[in-house]
């Protein structure tokens, strides 16, 4: 478990959060940017379970955003890490109900701050759709500079869009 500001916990999945989870996916706002998402509560906890064995098999790591009474509000990641090179992605969803709250921006400083110290990573990469300015927005904030433009390289509802790589990189 990693603590951020404000109350927020990160954590990891835990079968109960299955619903909430779910409900996430129904929201129009997380389904533009994600084409791959659960329909069932069963394919859920198949999502929980591949969390926790690419944790184990150190490959990646997806935690649950909490509030301080222990409630879903959303999900930050750690993909395709890359121990040799010091290298990892970073992704991340809010609930509707926690947006505009700086729910993101606080537990993306505190996974960066964690990831970047004490694990040791030397560079976090974030993309997202050119057209997502809430997270370009979040980014940002937290220090993940722009460093360009990776033309036609996602594929959502409504075709094909252009990504922003940011980039955090740890100073020596």
């Amino acid at each position: 478990m990693l603590a951020a500001s404000g109350g927020l916990l990160l954590r990891p999945w835990e079968r109960t959060d299955a619903a909430a989870f779910l409900a996430a996916y129904q929201d129009e706002e997380i389904r533009r940017w994600h084409t791959r998402r659960p329909s069932t509560l069963d394919q859920v906890l198949e999502w929980f379970d591949t969390y926790r064995q690419e944790w184990l098999r150190e490959q990646g790591g997806s935690w649950a955003i909490t509030g301080d009474g222990g409630e879903v509000l959303g999900r930050i990641a750690l993909r395709d890490i890359d121990f040799d090179d010091g290298v990892a992605e970073v992704s991340y969803w809010v609930l509707p109900s926690a947006r505009d709250a700086g729910v993101a921006t606080r537990a993306l400083t505190a996974l960066t701050a964690w990831a970047l110290g004490e694990i040791g990573f030397h560079r976090l990469e974030l993309e997202h759709s050119t057209r997502n300015t809430a997270s370009c927005r979040v980014a940002t904030k937290c220090g993940y500079l722009l460093e360009g433009t990776k033309r036609s390289a996602a594929v959502h509802d409504d075709g094909r869009h252009d990504l922003h790589l940011h980039a955090r990189v740890k100073l020596e």
